[in-house]
């Protein structure tokens, strides 16, 4: 019995020692040689997504980034499945990825971002995406097409465009996510919690672009913060539909007085927002005036709002579990 007790334990520490072999993790720093010298330690961040080794079945690639600025445009590509870029540093602004492209100078807006993120699984934690750009158009700083997404105490600084959440499941929590006109767009099935959305002038927090009524997609805030510049007296506004059922949701959101009375807006004048979901529950603060909002938007019950809690709008039918997910990076 006690050869038998050996070989099992012997067995189940293999097997875990298999398991973290799976993972990979390298580093970036502004200091390393910018020829790398091994392949664990990198320059740039793109430089360690192109050449760090690619983990085994089922692992994931950890991108431990040293406090810096980083100049350049990052590429998480569809065979970079499970990619985790972690920021080294006490707080986000401490580890910076920035480029300053916009629509005009890349060619269109979807080759404007500074980071893009294909591959399934993606994760990013504790640092900064940022594009420089400034009021000169679309300009994104971080594009996310990847299903299972998960990025946390992050920040997204733009004008226009920041933050194209355009595919797949993904879950945002305590991040700052800031921007002028539409600096929220896609058409992922997206939760944004705990977090501060930050309008840096008049315009529109999302564009939601759900193309039709069946489609699992949508945008949820759900405990956050808006918080505005100094705007005078011109209002801003939750969203407009970039495509005709736009869908977003916020849940026991503060919102600030700056917020115009109606909420919500069309397209273009107008316009009309009869095929969107525009809905809220919970709103707090001088911009919660919800007998004001516009015709055709929605307040929701209690039972109506539990639909759209990220276990319930995000679980798929993996069951995915996005809290649990979030919980398990630093």
């Amino acid at each position: 019995m006690r050869c038998v007790a050996a070989s099992m334990m012997a067995a189940i520490l293999l097997a875990g020692a298999a398991a973290e072999a799976q993972n990979v993790v390298v580093r970036v720093s502004p200091n390393a040689p910018r020829t790398p010298a091994n392949d664990t330690l990198f320059p740039t961040v793109q430089m360690a997504m192109d050449h760090a080794p690619q983990p085994g079945p089922g692992g994931r690639l950890t991108i431990q980034i040293a406090p810096g600025v980083y100049h350049e445009r990052v590429i998480i590509t569809q065979n970079r499945a499970r990619t985790t870029l972690q920021g080294m540093g006490a707080g986000p602004e401490d580890v910076v990825i920035s480029a300053a492209q916009n629509a005009k100078s890349a060619g269109g807006t979807f080759f404007s971002s500074t980071v893009e993120a294909y591959g399934a699984e993606f994760e990013a934690d504790n640092l900064t995406f940022e594009n420089a750009a400034g009021p000169t158009g679309q300009a994104v700083a971080l594009t996310v097409r990847s299903d299972r997404a998960v990025l946390k105490h992050c920040r997204f600084l733009g004008d226009q465009d920041t933050l194209f959440a355009d595919y797949g499941r993904q879950y945002y929590v305590d991040d700052y996510i800031q921007g002028g006109v539409d600096f929220i767009f896609g058409d992922a099935a997206a939760v944004f919690a705990e977090s501060e959305i930050h309008i840096i002038r008049p315009g529109y927090l999302t564009a939601q672009s759900r193309t039709g009524p069946d489609q699992a997609t949508g945008y949820v805030f759900l405990h956050d913060r808006i918080t505005a510049a100094d705007m005078g007296d011109r209002p801003f506004f939750l969203g407009r539909p970039w495509r005709s059922y736009s869908r977003v949701v916020f849940l026991d959101t503060e919102m600030p007085a700056s917020l115009s009375p109606q909420g919500w807006t069309a397209w273009r004048k107008g316009g009309s927002i009869e095929d969107t979901f525009y809905a809220e529950r919970g709103s707090t603060g001088q911009g919660a005036r919800i007998p004001s909002r516009l015709a055709g938007s929605h307040q929701l019950s209690a039972a109506q709002a539990a639909e759209f809690l990220p276990q319930m709008f995000l679980a798929g039918p993996d069951h995915w579990d996005p809290i649990a997910e979030a919980a398990r990076l630093p």
